[in-house]
């Protein structure tokens, strides 16, 4: 029996730092891409809304610049943008209010809470993030969490990790 693709999302950190060269970004999608198994890369509906909200309204002119490039990119760096039928927006919200309820994440990381939720609902199995406080999540807890919503426990690793994990 052939092996399923790994479902792999990541957020909107790491795509744009994709963008902007960073070593330890690309050293992971290129590792993601090396395996036996090569994973399904999806970015997921709220990294694609942050994007084109950076794209028009970044802090900086490079902000606003890597945004564009990510978002123009997506594709031929292997991504597949997803979305999610209208009733699992509903659900995303709530599973988000409840990760910033129970102190997994500020009451303020409104988006970085609905990209976990999205993940979790999309079936992923890896999310990559180069975001300290997503990947910092306590995971023992998220998975609990996301357990009470039978959604998939997703598990968050940044680009580093997964390169020691798979190797150069």
């Amino acid at each position: 029996m052939a092996s399923k693709s790994p479902l792999v999302a990541v957020d909107t950190n790491v795509l744009l730092d994709l963008a902007l060269e960073v070593e330890a970004c690309w050293d992971c999608l290129e590792a993601l891409k090396r395996r036996r198994v090569v994973p399904r890369l999806v970015v997921l509906p709220t990294v694609l809304q942050e994007l084109a909200h950076l794209m028009d309204n970044g802090p900086s002119a490079t902000a606003r610049a890597a945004a564009l490039k990510a978002l123009q990119s997506l594709l031929s760096w292997g991504f597949q943008p997803l979305d999610l039928k209208p009733v699992g927006h509903g659900i995303v919200e709530r599973i988000g209010d409840e990760i910033r309820s129970a102190g997994l994440l500020p009451a303020e990381e409104k988006n970085d809470s609905y990209i976990i939720a999205e993940a979790a609902l999309c079936d992923c199995d890896i999310l990559v993030s180069s975001d300290r406080q997503v990947y910092g999540v306590d995971q023992s807890a998220l998975h609990a969490l996301l357990k009470d919503y039978h959604v998939w426990p997703v598990a968050i690793l940044w680009p580093a990790q997964v390169v020691r994990a798979l190797g150069r």
